[in-house]
């Protein structure tokens, strides 16, 4: 057999060969040792037929059935989940393992997306379409398509309102090709917080898909931020083993975490949780950010503000970034320099799109609390996501003494109640 590297991957899933494990988002898939071995057979002669010999010498070493193989293939097929399509039986013949001819551009779709900046989900949208455009039966590229213009929009780099449609459209396509799968549903039921504030539904359909195991690390972050949402911080918090245990090195995790022990002013501890975030994903400006708000919470100025620059630096496409890193300086006596700043993005936002809670939160650590609520109103118009979480963040409490944040919330509670 030719020699194959000890990891591949086949479209959303791992290939562990040293351990015999087939993963997909971080979650073991159920298969047989023989399953496993009949799984390697086809992926050493991916995109060729093998024939019944072939496998069972390879698979099997000893003469079977063509019953047994025909079993074991259709276990495969099981733990590929909607994926299965990608055997295709040649009956008296044999099985071939075929990945569509996008699939390059959706595997390095993914490598821009994981790199969890606007501008490498920008790079993964121009995949992912492309692949579309290729293959527009290929449902993978447009559920990848909506999870992308969910994420901009979760990550608050692109506006909700330009993301909305976007994601509806491409999200019902891959429904239509494929049916409701799990990381479908997930997808629709966070976009009902992301996009339209509903937390209550969003909460209630992913609490129901917690039914029916085995879990991806998304449905625990984002259930953890519906409960974040609703104020169930208590929750919140009890999820984090359960999705660590689901993927330990997930980018998602590490971020959520970060929020949750800063939501619960537990600053020390959120300050070794980001430290450990960047231990894992260095590169990551969100988790540098969230660091930096830990550090400065925690009273270590120089640390943060050195941490602030260089996730400005990593993202300087991030409008949000900037604004925080300006409101630690503004708080730190450094007001010019975030007056600065300030102009730098109002002039940028003429183009560009940016948070207008976070804008509010630099303007009220400028001293300027009349613009600070304008830009809150503007929040609340945009359908900020932000701002969902705005009753629990602490960079809030200087607003929070003003009776109009009081308001402000009351109003989001009646357009979208809460559980």
């Amino acid at each position: 057999m030719p020699e194959m590297d000890r990891e591949i991957a086949l479209g959303p899933f791992r290939v562990d060969l040293a351990h015999s494990r087939l993963l997909r988002d971080g979650v073991e898939r159920d298969l047989r040792p023989q399953a496993f071995r009949a799984l390697k057979v086809l992926i050493q002669s991916r995109g060729e037929m093998v024939d019944y010999g072939q496998m069972m010498r390879e698979a099997w070493d000893v003469h079977v059935s063509k019953h047994t193989v025909a079993t074991t293939i259709s276990e495969i097929k099981s733990a590929l989940e909607e994926y299965g399509y990608w055997i295709t039986c040649r009956p008296k013949v044999g099985y071939r393992l075929e990945i569509p001819k996008s699939d390059d551009l959706m595997r390095r779709g993914w490598h821009f997306w994981n790199q969890y900046t606007r501008l490498g989900f920008e790079n993964a949208l121009s995949c992912f379409r492309q692949a579309a455009e290729n293959d527009a039966s290929d449902f993978r590229a447009f559920e990848a398509i909506a999870n992308t213009y969910l994420m901009l929009a979760g990550f608050l780099m692109r506006a909700p309102s330009e993301m909305h449609h976007s994601f509806l459209w491409a999200h019902d396509r891959a429904v239509s090709l494929r049916g409701a799968t799990t990381p479908l549903r997930v997808d629709r039921a966070f976009g009902l917080c992301v996009f339209e504030r509903k937390v209550q539904e969003a909460e209630s359909e992913l609490m129901a898909l917690q039914a029916d195991p085995p879990h991806s690390v998304h449905l625990y972050v984002r259930l953890a931020l519906t409960h974040v949402a609703s104020g169930r911080l208590g929750q919140a918090l009890s999820l984090m083993q359960q999705a660590k245990a689901s993927d330990p090195l997930s980018p998602e995790l590490a971020f959520l975490e970060i929020v949750l022990r800063l939501f619960s002013r537990e600053f020390d501890a959120a300050v070794e949780c980001g430290k450990r975030s960047l231990d894992l994903h260095p590169s990551s400006q969100i988790g540098r950010v969230f660091y930096a708000e830990a550090l400065d919470f925690a009273g270590h100025e120089a640390e943060a503000r050195a941490q602030y620059s260089l996730a400005a630096s990593l993202s300087p496409d991030t409008g949000w970034i900037r604004a925080d890193q300006a409101r630690s300086l503004a708080l730190h006596g450094h007001r010019t320099e975030a007056a600065d700043i300030l102009r730098e993005l109002q002039q940028w936002r003429t183009a560009n799109y940016i948070d207008a809670y976070h804008l509010a939160l630099l303007f009220d650590a400028l001293g300027r609390r009349e613009e600070a609520f304008v830009e809150m109103e503007r929040a609340f118009a945009e359908n900020s996501y932000a701002l969902l979480f705005s009753a629990l963040d602490a960079k809030a409490d200087p607003l929070r003494a003003d009776a109009r944040f009081e308001r402000l919330q009351s109003r989001m509670l009646r357009r979208h109640p809460a559980a």
